[in-house]
């Protein structure tokens, strides 16, 4: 049994599923569903729609392809059996899996990071706009050092102040 790979969306294609396309030069193309053979028909590039591994691979999305992956795949002829292989393999496995985890969680962390900065500014900028709520203006104006570096008028002074005039 052979597992064949989607030609519009690199996903899996199991014996018996999908949809066989070909062409007059007798190229073939393989389909997980009709959704990708439709949009093959309609000559879309799967490296501009936004649900295929292509695309998630040029726009950073994924991890592109790491040397650990390699000895995950299967291979199809035979190995002879060696001890000292097969030990040196396991000791192996081990550090590959924690190289892994540790490049998925700096993958992870680059693509949080503007993410971050983007709330941060949110926060900031709240709070330039709602500084009145949390202090009155009256503490603002005796003691600078609760202000923020960024200057922010408070239109409710000058209102107070011709009231006390009158």
């Amino acid at each position: 049994m052979r597992l064949e790979k989607c030609w519009f969306c690199s996903s899996t294609i199991y014996p018996g599923h999908g949809i066989q396309f070909v062409r007059n030069d007798a190229k073939i193309f393989r389909f997980c569903r009709s959704k990708c053979h439709k949009n093959f028909k309609m000559k879309r590039n799967p490296r501009k729609v936004k649900w295929t591994k292509a695309y998630r691979r040029l726009h950073g999305k994924d991890m592109t392809q790491d040397a650990t992956f390699e000895f995950e795949r299967k291979r199809n002829r035979p190995e002879r059996f060696d001890k000292n292989v097969t030990e040196n393999t396991l000791k192996a496995i081990k550090k590959i899996d924690k190289v892994r985890i540790a490049r998925e969680a700096a993958h992870h962390k680059n693509r949080m990071r503007p993410e971050k900065l983007r709330k941060q500014k949110e926060a900031v900028r709240e709070l330039e706009q709602g500084i009145h709520l949390v202090k009155a203006p009256s503490v603002l104006q005796q003691d600078p050092s609760l202000t923020l570096p960024i200057k922010v008028k408070v239109s409710q002074q000058k209102s107070e102040e011709n009231r006390m005039e009158e």
